[in-house]
Parts: C-alpha cells; structure tokens; sequence
C-alpha cells in the first residue's frame, strides 16, 4: 500500500531547543524502518522528522521536494539528515541545489552514491526490469552503475558528510543479489559504491543493507558523526552500547 507523509509525535521530554535530524528510508520502506533511530536520537537530545515519503510512487527528481519538506519542519535549529540507501541519494539532489543556512551534518547509511549492480542486472532481463520496477517504482531503473544514472550525474559532495557501509552480503528481500557483485557488499549496494568525492569520513560495519539502521554500531557511529564530525573507527559492540545508553547534548556551535 502506497503510503503518504506522517508525521511521528516527538517524545515527551524533547527539549524545545535542540539540533534537528531529518531521517529519510530507502526505497519501497517507510518512516517505520527508521522508528529505533529516531527513538534513539531522541533519548540523545535531538528533535527528529521521520516521515514516509512516497518512494515507489515517483522518479528520484519528483521526490526531491520531500526533502525540502521535511526540512522546513526543522525552522532555524541547526539542520542534520541521516538517511538511509535512496534518502542518501535524494539528499545528495537537494543539497546541490543550494545548501540552507543552518545546515549541520549528514550521515549516509549504505547509500548507492555510484548506484547499484543491482540495478545493471534488472536492465538485462526486460522482464525481470519490469516486475521490479512495478513493485518499486520508477526511481529503481535510475539507480544503476551507468555514466548517466542520477547518483552518477550528481556532483561531489560539498558539505560534512558521513557515509556508514555494510558488508554483509545478505539481503532477504534479494538472497540472490551477492551473486551480482564483486567485492564486498551489502547485498544491495557494494562497499566501493557508498564512497563519494568530498565526504568527510568513511566507515565499513558488520550489516547487511536492509537492517543497517537497527545496528547498535551504525547507531552509535550517526551519534559520532552528528556530534564531531568523525567516526569512531576503533568502536565495538560494547563501546557502542556505551554510547547509546549514556546521552551527551548534540553540538550545536562547530
């Protein structure tokens, strides 16, 4: 079912004043996939805009408005994105189209910044390419490896960027698609796609594409970045739920 802006209630307690993370899904999912994020976010001080924006609906440039949206909501505090695959992509579109004044950071998870192999084998079945894209919608075929696919097209990036990798391959939505890579990967996007010219830092975990988000190390390691602008590269599992359980006020002045 195709589903349509909604808003989640902040959590009782949320200071009035804080940064302001905008999360964005991927595709085909829903604020939903993003829920213990932003519960986490929340309990670490930030105000948090989860939306479901219509992903299987439209191609990649209609879906850059929801965004700008979601953004708006966030007023004049200090503004951070963590996305997820696709959301990685449409931030990436709105951002090179002028940057907002109180923009702060953004972390990427597995984001297909030089598209997915994925995609590339879709093309070579027509059958194939056209039950996919009817499950997912348009914004799929715009996705692949090729010169001319949106994340290819886009410029390198110019603001504080993070991007988190998996590489576990293994996606139960597409247990086939480790078979159509070749180096490591995510099962959906491969370890060498996440990276883009002129983000900050880069980092590969142990997680598999479809439940990056849910890893108590992908989580500590958005805290991290959303607070100094580095990964922790020497974290652990131990570490990062360290991290999770014991909240710092977000930075707001670097």
């Amino acid at each position: 079912m195709k589903k349509i802006l909604l808003a989640l209630p902040l959590l009782a307690g949320t200071p009035a004043q804080a940064d302001c993370v905008v999360l964005l899904h991927g595709l085909s999912r829903s604020e939903n996939s993003m829920f213990l994020l932003q519960q986490v976010l929340e309990f670490h001080q930030y105000r948090v805009i989860n939306h479901t924006y219509p992903s299987e609906d439209a191609p990649i440039g209609d879906l850059v408005h929801y965004v700008g949206q979601a953004a708006a909501e966030c007023g004049t505090d200090r503004l951070h994105f963590v996305t997820h695959s696709l959301g990685g992509i449409l931030v990436r579109a709105w951002l090179a189209q002028g940057h907002p004044p109180n923009l702060g950071r953004v972390v990427m998870l597995a984001p297909p910044n030089h598209g997915s192999e994925i995609v590339d084998t879709l093309d070579e079945n027509d059958l194939l390419r056209r039950v996919v894209t009817w499950f997912n919608g348009p914004a799929t075929g715009q996705l692949g490896t090729d010169p001319d696919s949106v994340p290819n097209r886009l410029p390198p990036v110019d603001f504080d960027l993070g991007v988190i990798a998996g590489d576990v391959a293994l996606n139960p939505l597409n247990p086939i698609g480790v078979a159509m890579f070749h180096g490591p990967n995510d099962g959906t996007v491969s370890v060498a796609s996440t990276r883009v010219e002129g983000m900050a830092d880069h980092i590969t975990i142990s997680a598999g594409h479809t439940l990056i988000m849910n890893s108590p190390i992908a989580m500590a390691e958005v805290l991290e970045f959303l607070h100094d602008g580095v990964f922790d590269h020497g974290i652990t599992l131990g570490s990062a739920l360290r991290k999770l359980a014991h909240p710092w006020p977000p930075s707001s002045s670097d």
